[in-house]
């Protein structure tokens, strides 16, 4: 059951975003559209919800409400990110807006960016926790909760794996690459000033009788 609901909040997610989107630039409807998009996080809620009255039911903890705290996660960490990543090529595609900035490839901008996009993998695995935490002591312990205490650690090592690939961009920053200046020695011919001596006409001495 759990995993179903994980499956319709990831489809609700992406019919809501795109129904968000499209009412806000293609029917001209910004308001109606904005609240489409900020019924998102009600997937979430449902989610967390859902899962609780499961666990309170009776359910065994398992591997599905491991996964579903780390959808809830995953989806605050970079849910933000996402949508307005879409929203900026909606946009620029459908709406005539200029287009989105490209994240930076080179430098410490570079670095900064991984970072930044870091930080929502860390929110995401503390939020996570969290919930795995608050699931684990509503359990006690009469049931069995290793399977919550598992889906921890793999959180805290996707976030630690990820930050040692946004660490690599501080450490090895990649150069821009060199631009050619193009200021070559060949000058246009027809500019007497910078023609060598030699092929600089001088005029004979029958010119300078003829003067």
């Amino acid at each position: 059951m759990i995993v179903t609901l994980i499956v319709l909040c990831e489809v609700g997610f992406w019919v809501l975003l795109a129904a968000g989107l499209a009412t806000r630039y293609l029917l001209k409807m910004p308001r109606t559209g904005m609240a489409l998009l900020l019924c998102e996080p009600l997937l979430e809620i449902v989610l967390l919800v859902v899962t609780a009255i499961d666990l309170k039911n009776g359910a065994d903890p398992s591997w599905t409400h491991g996964l579903a705290a780390l959808y809830i996660g995953y989806t605050v960490g970079h849910g933000h990110r996402t949508v307005k990543w879409l929203d900026g090529h909606a946009a620029h595609r459908l709406g005539g807006g200029p287009p989105p900035p490209k994240p930076p490839k080179y430098g410490m901008a570079r670095a900064r960016h991984e970072g930044a996009i870091w930080l929502g993998t860390l929110v995401g695995g503390a939020v996570a926790t969290a919930l795995l935490l608050l699931a684990t002591a509503y359990v006690g312990d009469d049931g069995n909760t290793d399977s919550l205490r598992s889906w921890m650690f793999g959180a805290w090592r996707a976030v630690g794996i990820h930050g040692l690939i946004a660490l690599s961009y501080l450490v090895w920053q990649k150069k821009e690459p060199e631009q050619k200046s193009g200021t070559g020695s060949a000058v246009p011919a027809r500019d007497p000033e910078h023609v060598p001596d030699l092929l600089v006409r001088r005029p004979g001495k029958d010119e300078e009788q003829v003067r």
